[in-house]
């Protein structure tokens, strides 16, 4: 019996960097939860998964050269487009009909599944970001669903959709190029694109990585042919969007409060900026021959605060945006109006002097 969270697609040498991520890609559910009590019919319904979505997701992994990690088990088991605490990640209504397995899990139960289903997914992903970062690649991530043609008797007129946050990198100039080729675009639709903590929020949106979800109609991928064609049709279209945003780039898009301290990033591009924060203080202590007159305590608060400024001027040539308190937390190890409540006190006169003395030979080097 396959347990597995997870199918993991990888090339036998990477052409792209690019990564694919399904979420909604199977209508399997493990055998212990039988058919969550529904009748074996409705999982060949959209309730159950996104139909053709993980044929499209594999013959662009396969047309691209590159990784895709897809979902294993139903949405209806558990959502792994959800936040962990979304009140929807394990549904017990869903379009109307109630879900009997699912009708009185507990948390405990939610929790079990979060953690042989949800959680081992996730981070099958964040391993092949980590993976595709340690090479040196900065990855696109394309995540692929798809919609139902008539919601609600409202008949959808996209043949595609494309869902995005605040990132319009790849989001904006992959809608133009399809429009270009003659489909009907919606732009966050049938859905949005802003749901905090789904997996492109958490995955794009909190790596810095540039990415998008692709929303396909159905009737357009319904058989395994058709969603082969589509994805022969899709992925000219996705060159074309990926030349025109560029050299992927690590970029923040959600600006995080001071107190929240910095971005997350990944430990590549945390030991590129400390390398490069570093270069910049070897660069400035050889310029500074007077740097033996400022006592220990001067250079430890000159320097901290340098640091935290040349750390900010790395991150900003690699596309990613820090406040000064961001960069000096840090450098720290805690937000500056701490430390300085825990640690700083009044500098005494011939430490004054000192500093007044390093500042006037540093503004005269200068001139």
């Amino acid at each position: 019996m396959d347990e597995a969270a997870y199918e993991l697609v990888s090339p036998p040498a990477r052409k792209a960097d690019i990564l694919f991520v399904c979420d909604h890609a199977s209508n399997r559910v493990p055998e212990a939860y039988g058919t969550l009590g529904l009748e074996e019919g409705q999982f060949a319904a959209h309730i159950a998964y996104d139909i053709g979505a993980a044929q499209v997701t594999r013959a662009l992994a396969a047309a691209y050269g590159a990784p895709a990690v897809l979902a294993k088990w139903s949405r209806l088991l558990i959502d792994l487009n959800r936040g962990a605490d979304d009140p929807t990640l394990v549904m017990k209504l869903s379009d109307g009909r109630i879900i009997p397995g699912n009708r009185d899990a507990d948390g405990a139960e939610v929790e079990k599944r979060l953690e042989l289903y949800y959680r081992p997914y996730h981070a099958a992903i964040a391993e092949e970001i980590s993976r595709l970062r340690e090479d040196g690649v900065v990855p696109t991530i394309i995540s692929m669903h798809s919609f139902t043609p008539v919601w609600k008797d409202f008949k959808r007129p996209w043949h595609v959709g494309v869902l995005w946050d605040k990132d319009g990198r790849l989001a904006r100039p992959l809608m133009a190029a399809l429009a270009r080729a003659g489909f009907t675009v919606g732009d966050n639709e049938p859905y949005k694109g802003e749901l905090e903590n789904d997996c492109m929020y958490v995955h794009g949106t909190g790596n810095g990585l540039p990415h998008v979800l692709i929303e396909i109609r159905q009737d357009l991928i319904a058989t395994p042919q058709a969603a082969t064609a589509f994805a022969r049709q899709l992925k000219p279209i996705i060159d074309e969007a990926l030349a025109q945003m560029g050299p992927p780039a690590i970029r923040y898009t959600r600006s995080l409060p001071a107190s929240e301290g910095a971005p997350p990033m990944d430990e590549k591009t945390r030991t590129e900026l400390e390398a490069a924060a570093f270069r910049r203080l070897v660069a400035h202590l050889r310029t500074r021959t007077d740097v033996q007159n400022i006592d220990l305590m001067n250079l430890a608060g000159f320097c901290r605060n340098c640091l935290g400024d040349w750390y900010r001027e790395a991150a900003a040539e690699k596309g990613i945006a820090l406040d000064k308190d961001q960069a000096r937390e840090i450098v720290y190890g805690m937000p500056p109006a701490e430390w300085k409540k825990r640690y700083q006190t009044e500098a005494s006169a011939e430490q004054k002097a000192a500093f007044e003395r390093a500042s006037s030979s540093e503004a005269v080097g200068k001139k």
